[in-house]
C-alpha cells in the first residue's frame, strides 16, 4: 500500500471521529440550549445532523476496512483496529436503522404533539437512551480507533 492510502486512512479517521465527538457532544448540546423555547426544532436539526454522521461513519469504516484489508491482507482479520472499526460500523447501523425509525415513528404516532408531551414519551426517553449510550460507546472506541491507527 502507499504512502497516500495511508494518509488518507488517517484523514478518513480524523473525519469520522471528529464528527462523532463535535455533532454529540458539541453541536447537538448547543442547539438545545440555543433554541430552548423550540425543542422539537432542536431535535429535528440534530437528527439530520446525526443521520449525516452516521453516513460519514458508513463510508469511512467501508474505506478503512478495505484499506486495512488490502494493506495487510488477511491478518487484518487478528488485529483490534480491523474490529474496532466493524463493532462502530454495527453501532452506526443499529442506530441509523433501528432505534433511529423507532424514535421517528414514536414522533410521527405522536403528532401533533411534541412526542415529548404525548403518551409516547416514556418509550422515546428510553429509546433515546439506548440511542445515546450506543452513540457513547461508538465514541469511546473511535478514541481506541486514533490510538491504534498507526499499528
Amino acid at each position: 500500500m502507499n504512502a497516500w492510502s495511508d494518509r488518507l486512512a488517517l484523514i478518513v479517521i480524523t473525519l469520522w471521529v471528529g464528527t462523532l465527538w463535535a455533532v454529540g457532544y458539541v453541536v447537538a448540546p448547543s442547539l438545545f440550549s440555543q433554541l430552548a423555547s423550540d425543542k422539537q426544532l432542536a431535535g429535528n436539526l440534530a437528527g439530520r445532523l446525526f443521520e449525516l454522521v452516521a453516513y460519514i461513519g458508513m463510508v469511512s469504516a467501508f474505506y478503512l476496512l478495505l484499506h486495512r484489508v488490502m494493506r495487510f491482507g488477511i491478518v487484518a482479520l487478528r488485529q483490534g483496529f480491523f474490529w474496532t472499526v466493524v463493532v462502530m460500523l454495527l453501532l452506526t447501523f443499529a442506530g441509523h436503522f433501528g432505534i433511529q425509525p423507532i424514535m421517528a415513528s414514536l414522533k410521527a404516532q405522536a403528532l401533533p404533539a411534541d412526542v415529548m408531551h404525548s403518551v409516547f414519551a416514556d418509550r422515546f426517553k428510553t429509546w433515546h437512551g439506548v440511542s445515546s449510550v450506543g452513540y457513547l460507546i461508538e465514541s469511546l472506541l473511535g478514541l481506541v480507533l486514533i490510538f491504534k491507527a498507526r499499528q
